[in-house]
């Protein structure tokens, strides 16, 4: 078993930068052996994919939605792995999630969420006008 905690969620206004963290533990868990993603969810709105990182850190990959704005990243040696968001919009408003699935690819990403195995109880991001 996986667990995912977020942290890092808040209020920031349109404009403005947010970090966001999910720190990863487990019983025989070696971090780097999971590909790990950043999800979100608005209200009324299904689940969307915002990033993905590979287990060694070497490969990420983003929607349109948020590609030049935001950058995942992951420290394998602190279990954690990041969401950088710059330039926020009214409509990245949603729960991010951390999610994680175990691969034995390093190099792989995955960007659909029915992917991942283990979830995280998600962060509320709210971004003002």
């Amino acid at each position: 078993q996986v667990q995912l905690v977020e942290s890092g969620g808040g209020l920031v206004q349109a404009g403005g930068s947010l970090r966001i963290s999910c720190a990863a533990s487990g019983r025989t868990f070696s971090f780097s052996r999971y590909a790990m993603g950043w999800f979100r969810q608005a209200p009324g709105k299904e689940r969307e994919f915002v990033a993905a990182i590979s287990g060694n850190g070497g490969n990420t990959h983003y929607p349109d939605s948020v590609k030049g704005r935001f950058t995942i990243s992951r420290d394998n040696g602190k279990n954690t792995v990041y969401l950088q968001m710059n330039s926020l919009k009214p409509e990245d408003t949603a729960v991010y999630y951390c999610a994680a699935v175990y691969t034995p690819y390093g190099s792989s990403w995955y960007d659909l969420s029915s992917t991942y195995d283990y979830w995280g109880q998600g962060t509320q991001v709210t971004v003002s006008p």
